[in-house]
């Protein structure tokens, strides 16, 4: 049975942490696969003549064949960190549109793209459509298949539908796009694989380290292969799926761990939780405060409360703004410090939080060891990787 992947493959470059590869969707799906889908692999895909033998590569490697249709210019998209908007080159308004593809297979996993689009007609498909800006039904274009597994964000569920609250809009995809499983992403409270049957959650696992580019692919393709492909229960294939993403974010490694090993894999779940985060971090220049922004951003985005002292208190005397800083440190669940520059009142309510018993997750960058000997000593979670920083807190909120 061949397993055919519909989707672009695209230049991606990351500052921190270093990233610069050939992937995007569908290159990284391959690449994923191999050792769950033995079966036969194909891409399908958009290149320029510039990249066309690096897409040629990418699938040999993963001992896939590869279907390659002309486009204009190959898409980059550039991250500061693995967390950020990136940068989408050309321009989305510049991107010149290619003739859509046509697709017959047995099992098809499509993707979103920017430069084009993919009709398929499939005996089992499973649609990732990886859009932030507005997705479409799958039915949209005029794609059909017999059996149809939708695999998607709360946002985009809540675009494709017109409906504002996300187990709606799944119970529509199950209506209207005729689909047999809806697996609805939620972040870090994880997924639910919803079917005519009832819903169930899908936990989402802890890892040391985040690295989410590309994180999603590595899901949608993992229950391609193991619902589509082997006939997997969908909660099963989706929990597998949860297993590879966490093995990716932890290792940054492709491809994946067999079946059986994916199983075996120990990582801790992560339970949902809810509180207040108190962000803690110097705030006197301009790329402090960008980095209090992002962090804030980020928090608020996933869900928690936050109180941040430039935001909350802003400045003022001592003797008001530092009663009013502590007695929110008072009233938060975990704090996430940016210990950057070593900051005198950082280091003041790491302390204060410490003695309290409050959770401490300590981002530090160019930090010395000798310098960070209280704050590891004293049981704070220590990290240089923001996006890592980011998930850690959000992970040691109370739990649901």
């Amino acid at each position: 049975m061949v397993l055919t992947i519909v989707g672009g493959v695209y230049l991606e470059q990351c500052v921190q942490p270093l990233w610069s590869a050939l992937f995007g969707s569908a290159g990284r799906a391959l690449s994923a696969v191999t050792d769950l889908a033995p079966q036969e692999l194909k891409l399908v895909t958009y290149a320029d003549e510039g990249t066309r033998s690096q897409v040629e590569m990418l699938a040999a490697s993963a001992g896939g064949a590869v279907e390659i249709h002309p486009c204009d210019r190959t898409v980059s998209f550039d991250y500061l960190h693995p967390l950020a908007t990136p940068v989408i080159s050309p321009a989305l308004s510049r991107i010149v549109q290619s003739v859509p593809i046509k697709v017959r297979g047995t099992v098809v996993l499509r993707y979103g793209m920017l430069e084009g689009d993919a009709i398929i007609d499939a005996d089992v498909a499973i649609y990732d459509p990886q859009s932030a800006f507005g997705a479409v039904a799958f039915s949209a274009n005029g794609s059909s298949a017999r059996r149809l597994a939708v695999v998607l964000n709360q946002a985009e569920a809540m675009s494709i539908s017109g409906l504002r609250e996300p187990m709606a809009a799944a119970t529509w995809l199950l209506k209207e796009e005729g689909a047999e499983v809806v697996v609805l992403k939620m972040g870090p409270a994880g997924a639910l694989v919803i079917t005519a049957d009832g819903r169930e959650r899908v936990p989402l696992y802890r890892t040391e380290r985040v690295w989410k580019v590309g994180s999603g692919d590595v899901f949608s393709s993992t229950f391609a292969a193991l619902w589509g492909v082997q006939g997997m229960d969908p909660v099963r294939a989706a929990d597998c799926a949860s297993r590879a993403v966490a093995h990716y974010c932890d290792t940054r490694s492709l491809p994946g761990p067999g079946l059986a090993e994916l199983e075996a894999l120990t990582y801790e779940e992560v339970q949902p939780g809810s509180g207040r985060v108190y962000l803690a971090g110097p705030f006197f220049d301009l790329g402090q405060r960008w980095l209090i922004e992002e962090a804030r951003h980020l928090l608020l985005e996933m869900g928690a409360q936050v109180f941040s002292p430039v935001h909350e208190v802003g400045p003022g005397p001592a003797n008001i703004v530092a009663p009013e800083d502590l007695a929110g440190l008072d009233r938060c669940d975990v704090v996430l410090a940016i210990l950057n520059g070593l900051d005198p009142g950082t280091i003041f309510e790491v302390g204060y939080a410490v003695k309290a018993g409050t959770p401490v997750i300590a981002f530090a960058q160019n930090i010395k060891d000798e310098d960070l000997k209280m704050v590891a000593g004293s049981g704070c979670e220590l990290t240089d990787d923001f996006a890592s920083a980011i998930y850690r807190t959000i992970w040691r909120l109370p739990a649901l």
